[in-house]
């Protein structure tokens, strides 16, 4: 039953019955390989390509297989709640929509702006990643040496223009607004190939693989090598322990967990296509644990073989001359064995690894806006769909903000603001969990999370824990977007909600 003001409740109920609604309604065409599909293309992308010699060098050293365990670890767990909520709730909008059946209109705006801020800076991040690697591989056809050259940004009137990112935005966009099958089949096939190059990494760096790299496992904790990790940079958690720092030993340890969390996000985003899933109670819950379960395995298989390769120590980011960071990648690895051929198969992977990337996580940034606006918290207009089944005003709508800021801004140092905004929806689904079990006991439930409460409850842990390893610099900014939130939700969502319409009528 709705509340009163911020705390007003949408049932289950009420959430089910506005799919049917002719203007806003989605087409339901997706399959559980569809959605399992889904999952693999968007987890399986920078994290494996970039992220893992990075974490390596600069914060576990060999331990970090063991980072990639613990986050997953806590992935899993929030996983089953997303499973049992989106079995329950079959509707567009993932953590926002549960959180509106469950703590009420005011948490389902934060929850809804928190996902916009973890979904737009996502995309827009893996674009700026994406038009890199197109650059590394535009210089092995063309023939420059990408080092030195940089084709896929252009000065446009004093303005630096990434077109590569903007090239990508664009035709994603266009993908998704055709249709969501269309988009899994294009997704499958990108996704096949660039799990067939992750095999191929794993299966050739076996025979480069030295058992003294293992050794230690993990380092003895020291500053930073480039001379940052103190103040706003280190993590929350070290500077309430004390600690002068998060590289090595047992901070880095926990801060490279932190960090490498940013691999695994997207699994969520199977949830936001229930609506368009054909048997969404059984289809939704077995795409979520699926995806986690098999990128799990491929991250861990990699870690391990990277530094096995090398000494965690060649993986370190240096500074060059110029005064910009040489950042290390799996590619790196290769290159240090004189493997330089590798190299080149392993930047085609990882451009077709982020296409994936960014367009599933563009389609669960518009399925979030457009369950918002169906609620009215946003724009009604962004809800309707035309004839083709996709709400193609949202679609363009995120399109414009994420080619926005993928062109004319750096996406630098944006993987934690991504990773604080996701943890914090995880720790709403899973108290969501316990909540909507003790109002609504009766809602038919097609997954349930075994050890209710102990399991809600582990996740909810787990992710305050990877949430206190991030760093302080990422906690104030996130703080500053959900103040901006508040007031957006004052100014505009709570006069324009649908639900907050309807209760006068049903008095």
């Amino acid at each position: 039953m709705p509340g009163n003001g911020l705390w007003r409740t949408k049932s289950v109920e009420q959430s089910i019955a506005d799919t049917d609604d002719p203007d806003t309604r989605l087409r339901r065409t997706l399959s559980t390989w569809d959605l399992t599909v889904f999952g693999v293309a968007v987890v399986i992308g920078a994290g494996i390509f970039t992220l893992t010699a990075r974490t390596a060098g600069d914060l576990a050293g060999p331990s970090t297989s063991l980072a990639f365990v613990f986050a997953a670890i806590a992935c899993a767990l929030a996983a089953l709640c997303y499973a049992e909520f989106a079995s329950t709730v079959p509707v567009a909008g993932s953590a926002y929509t549960f959180s509106y059946a469950t703590f009420g209109e005011f948490m389902a705006w934060i929850i809804g702006w928190d996902l916009i801020l973890e979904l737009a800076v996502g995309s827009a991040a893996v674009a700026k990643g994406w038009s890199v690697y197109l650059n590394t591989v535009l210089g092995y056809v063309v023939g420059f040496d990408p080092a030195a050259t940089t084709a896929t940004v252009v000065k446009i009137a004093g303005f630096a223009v990434d077109w590569g990112a903007l090239l990508l935005v664009v035709t994603l966009a266009m993908l998704l607004g055709i249709g969501t099958k269309l988009s899994s089949r294009v997704s499958m096939v990108i996704t096949g190939i660039k799990v067939a190059i992750v095999l191929f990494v794993i299966v050739l760096g076996l025979f480069f693989v030295k058992a003294a790299n293992y050794t230690p496992f993990v380092p003895a904790a020291r500053p930073p090598s480039d001379g940052s990790g103190g103040g706003v940079e280190q993590s929350l958690f070290s500077l309430i322990a004390g600690s002068e720092g998060s590289a090595f030993g047992g901070f880095g340890l926990l801060a490279a967990a932190s960090l490498v969390f940013f691999a695994f996000i997207g699994f969520d985003i199977v949830a936001t296509t229930a609506e368009e899933t054909v048997n969404p109670q059984r289809s939704v819950p077995r795409g979520i644990l699926g995806s986690l379960a098999i990128v799990t395995v491929l991250y861990v298989a990699v870690s391990l073989v990277l530094v096995g390769m090398v000494s965690y120590q060649e993986l370190a980011t240096t500074v060059k001359p110029d005064g910009t960071e040489d950042k290390k990648t799996l590619a790196t690895a290769f290159a240090l064995n004189d493997v330089d051929w590798a190299a080149q198969v392993i930047s085609v992977g990882a451009l077709a690894g982020l296409t994936t990337v960014v367009m599933v996580l563009m389609l669960g940034q518009i399925r979030v806006i457009y369950a918002m606006s169906r609620d009215g918290l946003m724009p009604r207009g962004l809800a309707h769909t035309g004839s083709r089944g996709t709400p193609a005003r949202a679609t363009t709508a995120v399109a414009a903000l994420v080619a926005i800021a993928a062109t004319f801004f750096e996406a630098d140092k944006l993987e934690e603001m991504v990773n604080v905004g996701t943890l914090f929806a995880f720790i709403l689904v899973s108290a969501g969990v316990i909540v909507l079990r003790r109002t609504r006991p009766d809602l038919p439930r097609a997954f349930r999370v075994p050890w209710v409460p102990l399991v809600p409850l582990l996740a909810i842990g787990a992710c305050l824990w990877l949430m206190l390893n991030l760093t302080v610099l990422t906690w104030l900014r996130f703080g500053i977007w959900m103040a901006i939130g508040v007031v957006v939700y004052f100014v505009y969502s709570r006069r324009n909600s649908v639900l907050g319409k309807r209760e006068p009528v049903a008095k």
